[in-house]
């Protein structure tokens, strides 16, 4: 049976949105800190959310802003964003299903852009980042924040292979080289890059994406066959546990 990227991203984020909208990898961390001092420090008028999974992002910015708009591919996702932030009394968010490749907004329409934890999973990873610099107005910060890949290829094959296996909507971390190349082609210039470690326990990260069995005993498998450089790397523990590198990479629409 085919079935079309995006729809394979709906079905794998769908049923597992309140379990990304409580995550606690999500909701915190050293990344999602110093995004809230940027944001705090520009508090935007109207700012957008760029695959808002969870919402973690577009909270931030509903509370130090003015309107936000949340995008997702998955209308679950999306109805579980609404349902927090109205918990949390935050109203000045909207939810838009869409494409990151394909938004349903004008040229210069946002004052402040982020996107966290989302551009893996864009089948058009370079559309996605010039739709940000369209909707974006000139000067606006557009912030890109992800896991990203070291440029040695063995320490490459094996995150992708993990992470496909994990998720099967994954298409590619990419090195900060692709990235920084990427923003350019596509009018953001980058002002300043920061990278994390971050720790993943095995179990919760399997368990938040419901892997199957099957897949979750391969990535096991993998873990244990790695050479010491991969093992190393990525710090892999005995119960399956990780360290992976994160990166926000902040930019201004040219």
């Amino acid at each position: 049976m085919s079935k079309a990227h995006d729809a394979l991203v709906t079905g794998q984020f769908g049923p597992r949105a309140n379990a990304y909208v409580e995550s606690a990898v999500h909701a915190a961390g050293e990344d999602l800190a110093a995004l809230e001092a940027l944001i705090g420090q520009a508090a935007p008028g109207r700012a957008l959310d760029l695959g808002t999974g969870g919402g973690h992002v577009a909270y931030l910015l509903a509370r130090h802003g003015g309107d936000v708009a949340a995008v997702d591919l998955s209308a679950d996702m999306l109805a579980a964003v609404a349902q927090s932030a109205k918990a949390k009394g935050l109203t000045n968010i909207a939810t838009h299903r869409a494409s990151v490749d394909k938004l349903p907004f004008a040229d210069s329409s946002f004052d402040f852009i982020v996107s966290r934890y989302s551009a893996h999973h864009w089948r058009g990873f370079e559309g996605g980042l010039r739709e940000a610099r369209r909707v974006a107005k000139p000067g606006a910060p557009v912030i890109l924040m992800d896991v990203f890949t070291p440029g040695e290829a063995l320490l490459d094959t094996h995150l992708q292979s993990v992470e496909l296996l994990r998720d099967t909507s994954h298409v590619r971390n990419y090195t900060l080289a692709e990235w920084s190349a990427a923003l350019v082609r596509a009018g953001l210039a980058a002002k300043s890059v920061r990278t994390w470690r971050l720790h993943l326990d095995y179990q919760s990260w399997i368990a938040r994406m419901r892997t199957p069995p099957v897949f979750a005993e391969a990535i096991r498998a993998l873990q244990k066959a790695a050479p010491d450089e991969v093992r190393r790397h990525f710090a892999i523990k005995d119960d399956g546990s990780f360290t992976i590198d994160t990166m926000m990479i902040e930019t201004l629409a040219q």
